[in-house]
């Protein structure tokens, strides 16, 4: 059974950092794409970055580029995303996902909330 566990969310004031953590089990993921979504109050799910678990290459959201990294340790089969000069508006439920170009994101985690203060 695949599960992805989201973890590390909690309440950080604007300028803050946070590092969310998804642990990936029940499969291999290598032939994957694995993803970070977020989704706030009364808003559409939207994406957040990504990265191949086998070669590492990533890719943002302009919202986030330059201040949220995305990074994997195979060995953990666990996925990070650091984010840093966290804002108000990066307010939300974040979740992590996995999948094949062929199936989309084909596997989700439960998602876990982050919530900037002002």
């Amino acid at each position: 059974q695949v599960q992805l566990v989201e973890s590390g969310g909690g309440l950080v004031q604007a300028g803050g950092s946070l590092r969310l953590s998804c642990a990936a089990s029940g499969r291999t993921f290598s032939n994957y794409a694995m993803g970070w979504f977020r989704q706030a109050p009364g808003k559409v799910r939207e994406f957040v970055g990504s990265i191949f678990w086998s070669g590492g290459s990533t890719a943002y959201a302009d919202s986030v580029k330059g201040r949220f990294t995305i990074s994997r340790d195979n060995a953990e089969n666990t996925m990070y995303l650091k984010m840093n000069s966290l804002k108000p508006e990066d307010t939300a439920v974040y979740y992590c996902a996995a999948g094949v170009k062929s199936a989309g994101w084909e596997y989700w985690g439960q998602g876990t909330q982050v919530t900037v203060s002002s």
